[in-house]
């Protein structure tokens, strides 16, 4: 289980990270469809649903990367709803902003909009939003536990908070596959991509983060009720979700 760092040791581990994923933005897509054999697109969309926006809602994307989990969120709330996609790398932000600014164009309903932040100090309103997710990013927060309260702070009494994560199964032959493929194959793509030092990061990653019964009692103890997880790709993938107490 992840414990919390330190405020020094976290400062240091959020600015390495920052910099890698400003390093790796331009091959971030391209990684993330080679990695999963485009399987990301499907997860994003059943983790999207679990958020159950309406038209009219608004909506927080936490570590939002690219984009792609905020425009999802978008198209569910219609050209009447707002969605912010947050992150704290601005070169992620950037190709954000350009896959809005190409969606805008084609006539595709409201566009997000998109603000550098740090997932630890979220500048936002107590009770500000209807949902709050968070796609591929929960496991780089330098202070898991704080993060958490942090999404749960900005939630509407009502509103749900939905993580999409990669996670560690547990049992062969997919573990043994899951080993095969991010200890080995994972790093060499990274010296495909010209940031071996960042994909080596990935397995690592994940190999520190709380199995899904573990992030299920974080997200408790932040203050989430009715937590429910769905594992998927056969024990690699977890979207779990919980509602704020109220209505």
């Amino acid at each position: 289980m992840i414990e919390s760092k330190p405020a020094r040791d976290s400062e240091e581990f959020a600015g390495q990270v920052r910099g890698m994923f400003d390093r790796i933005a331009g091959v971030y897509d391209l990684m993330n469809s080679a990695m999963t054999a485009g399987m990301h697109h499907r997860w994003r969309d059943r983790a999207a649903d679990r958020a159950e926006l309406s038209p009219g809602d608004v909506a927080l994307d936490v570590a939002c990367g690219t984009g792609d989990m905020t425009l999802r969120l978008q198209r569910r709330v219609g050209s009447d709803g707002h969605v912010i996609g947050s992150d704290f790398s601005e070169r992620m932000l950037d190709l954000a902003r350009e896959k809005g600014a190409s969606r805008a164009s084609s006539g595709l309903g409201g566009t997000p909009i998109y603000e550098w932040g740090d997932a630890l100090e979220l500048t936002y309103d107590d009770d500000a939003f209807d949902a709050v997710t968070v796609g591929f990013g929960v496991r780089n927060f330098a202070d898991l536990d704080r993060g958490l309260a942090e999404m749960n702070r900005v939630l509407k009494p009502g509103g749900r908070m939905v993580i999409l994560e990669i996670t560690q199964p547990q049992r062969p032959p997919l573990s043994t596959f899951f080993s095969l493929w991010f200890d080995r194959l994972v790093p060499l793509l990274g010296n495909v991509a010209g940031d071996a030092e960042a994909y080596s990061y990935l397995p690592e990653s994940v190999k520190r983060f709380p199995p899904p019964e573990d992030l299920a009692e974080k997200m408790e103890r932040a203050g989430l009720t009715g937590i429910r997880w769905t594992i998927l790709a056969g024990g690699i993938i977890a979207i779990h979700s919980g509602v704020k107490p109220g209505s």
